[in-house]
């Protein structure tokens, strides 16, 4: 037989109808004395995955048959932990209390044992023995004690302080943030142990909690020299090779529509008007023209994944000499741009596509602001006048893409969204709700409709390609987000069965109504995100039956990678053989991107945290009104109104009545007075403590 894993677990479910021992396994198994090496390596493998458990006495067993469960453990400061099983198709997140966390710390893979279930019906198990170690070092906060030490984790998920002996403190000092190696892990009655290998600084530093927090989530900021130095010999010099088959369209009146802020600008815009509708033109920085396939540059970028953006800052995925200067889509510079063109009919529907390289001349750089104001008001004796009918046609075309997009199915979250406002000093002057204009959504419509005719253009040539994927949400989510819409009279057809369009008319209902801003945040949390993709199951959200990432391949690899396939798509006919290639590539792209887009999200979300507690800092004891937005088994979140910052009103804090914990409805009720805390609901409330290094903000009730 063959010796691949799944062979042999196979095989094992099929014959083994009880634990064995190595020797039985491979005799029932049939396998020959000249395979048993290999077995026995093969077995060892399994044990470490998981996929077996080897027991007393030898004796190796399928974790299924024995009540035990392979997962991650995700801990909780105050020293308890889930369990997340690796199969979707066990049951939910398993709670593992203080004592039967067996040394286990954040993040380690792990096999569990269910042992009970509490009163609401929810697994609580055992840590039987860890699997793989998910952390070797962690960056903390360095607190000295009898000449030795102990570092507090930034990450208060994990919840053992790390002893550090004398001889390996490097010299830190008190309040200190250090990066620790972990040299031992914890086991019964002992800490975890480890050495200093690094002084970042002092914790009131603001550079160095930036830094703390790139180190703490394995962000580089710094580019390799050879990385570095291959950007410095990128050339912006346009010659007349790097202009063979390109269109020349310099003479377009074409231009950028962007952030106040921006300087990476990727994509350009053009439309002209056709005897039966619209020409629009989406012109892409065409920057796989200067970042080859596995250069220094392309290795670098495909690591990163994507652009981190946060306030005032960004770490790049390409060097700045690429991204903000030869890449970007500077005005009255030529360029190189990868075009789609796309006609539509008045209705708005495509009736034709082309993809071409190109060579473009920005005419002017335009802010969101600029052009919403544009199309407001009478623009006759504005310095921008010859690019006013253009905005005008755009609009209305862009107004047409999104009637036709909801039409189709596509969800409009209304969820307000923070920007953070920082000095020259770097702290943080102002948090306002971001702007969200008609020049925004006239971007948006064309990008969406751009990045549709490249997936549907590679789907109709029979590519492996890499796909933007939306999957339909989970039943029982759906079924307690249609409970809780209930008691505003809502209700959706058919929960079991739902559509994006049965959700969008859910949205539409309550447009307007005191309620808009709980459904549609408690519908967001339902909502599973969406991924990367070499499988194409749609995009669930937007109602598109195929989608990609075309239009940002300055900040995101798979737009990088959709250029290059669209690029060899219109003068090469793929073989078999290079198709199935092509996939196994795909397939690897996307689900790195994945968890590197994961990985942005968590630094972008740590450092928006970061700033909120820094600005509520020096409010301690001020009064604001407040919606609840997000209620938990501890207590309800409450968002300050104007000032977008979330506290914690903690169930302790309310001392009128013993209050219950209602999870299906969303809610806290008193048992005497049966007063109610739930999502939606305005309260006022006081600043009680600030804590930035926890990144809390709690609350009172007044």
């Amino acid at each position: 037989m063959t010796l691949s894993k799944d062979s042999i677990l196979k095989k094992i479910k099929k014959k083994a109808g009880r634990p064995m021992k190595v020797s039985e396994l491979a005799r029932i198994l049939g396998i020959s004395e000249v395979q048993r090496r290999e077995f026995r390596n093969q077995i060892k493998l399994m044990v470490g995955e998981g996929t077996l458990v080897r027991l007393r006495g030898g004796r190796y067993g399928l974790p299924d048959e024995m009540n035990l469960i392979t997962g991650i453990f995700n801990g909780h400061p105050n020293g308890y932990g889930f369990l997340t099983p690796e199969k979707n198709d066990q049951e939910g997140d398993i709670y593992i209390s203080p004592k039967c966390t067996a040394g286990a710390m954040h993040k380690d893979k792990v096999i569990a044992r269910i042992e009970s279930h509490n009163s609401s019906g929810r697994p609580e198990g055992r840590i039987m023995r860890i699997l793989e170690r998910s952390t070797t070092s962690l960056v903390g906060l360095f607190e000295p004690l009898d000449g030795n030490g102990w570092v507090i984790p930034m990450d208060n998920k994990f919840f053992h302080d790390i002893f550090v002996s004398s001889k390996h403190k490097l010299g830190a000092k008190t309040g200190q943030i250090v990066v620790v190696e972990i040299t031992s892990y914890p086991e019964k009655h002992q800490p975890p142990t480890g050495k200093v290998t690094e002084i970042l600084g002092y914790s009131n530093d603001p550079k160095v909690e930036l830094s703390s927090i790139f180190r703490k989530l394995g962000t580089h900021i710094e580019f390799p020299l050879n990385v570095v130095e291959q950007a410095k010999k990128t050339t912006a010099h346009i010659s007349n090779k790097d202009l063979n088959n390109r269109k020349d369209l310099t003479d377009w009146t074409i231009f950028t529509i962007d952030g106040e802020t921006a300087k990476d600008f990727d994509d350009a815009i053009s439309l002209d008007l056709t005897d039966v509708g619209y020409r629009l033109g989406v012109h892409i920085a065409d920057v796989s023209h200067y970042v080859k396939k596995n250069s220094a540059l392309d290795k670098e970028a495909l690591e990163r994944g994507t652009s981190i953006y946060f306030p005032s800052d960004v770490i790049p995925m390409l060097p700045f000499e690429l991204s903000n200067d030869i890449c970007s889509l500077k005005p009255n510079v030529k360029r190189l741009t990868l075009t789609a063109l796309i006609d539509f009919n008045q209705k708005g529907e495509v009736i034709h596509s082309e993809f071409f390289t190109s060579a473009i001349k920005s005419r002017i750089r335009f802010t969101y602001n600029e052009v919403a104001s544009l199309l407001k008001k009478d623009a006759t004796e504005n310095k921008h006048t010859r690019f006013v009918d253009i905005l005008h046609n755009m609009h209305q075309l862009s107004k047409i893409l999104r009637k036709q997009r909801f039409k189709c199915g596509s969800v409009d979250f209304h969820v307000p969204e923070p920007e953070i406002h920082m000095n020259s000093k770097g702290t943080v002057e102002k948090i306002t709700k971001a702007q969200h204009n008609e020049a925004h959504e006239l971007i948006e419509e064309f990008m969406l409709a751009a990045n549709q005719v490249v997936a549907r253009h590679l789907f109709n040539k029979k590519l492996p390609f890499i796909h933007r994927i939306h999957e339909s949400p989970d039943e029982k989510k759906i079924a307690a987000f249609q409970e809780f819409v209930a008691g505003f009279g809502l209700r959706l057809n058919s929960p079991s069965n739902v559509s994006s369009t049965d959700l969008q008319n859910i949205l539409k209902r309550v447009r307007g109504r005191p309620e808009e801003r709980v459904v549609n945040t408690l519908l967001l949390r339902t909502m599973k995100r969406a991924q990367y993709s070499g499988k194409d199951p749609g995009h669930f959200c937007l109602g598109f039956k195929h989608y990609t990432h075309f239009t940002s391949p300055i900040r995101r690899y798979p737009d990088l990678a959709t250029h290059r396939l669209l690029k060899e798509s219109l003068n090469h006919k793929y073989s078999a053989h290079e198709k199935k290639a092509l996939a196994k590539e795909m397939m690897e792209i996307a689900e790195h991107s994945t968890l590197k887009e994961e990985k942005a999200m968590k630094v972008e979300r740590e450092i928006t945290d970061l700033r909120r507690t820094q600005y509520m800092s020096d409010k301690i004891g001020k009064s604001f009104t407040g919606t609840i937005v997000n209620v938990t088994q501890f207590g309800f979140f409450v968002e300050l109104g104007e000032i977008f910052v979330e506290g914690l009103v903690h169930v302790s804090s309310l001392a009128d009545d013993y209050y219950i914990y209602m999870e299906q409805d969303h809610k806290w009720r008193g048992q005497r007075r049966n007063k109610i805390y739930k999502i939606g609901d305005l309260v006022k409330v006081r600043v009680k403590q600030v804590d930035i290094s926890l990144r809390r903000i709690d609350l009172a009730l007044l």
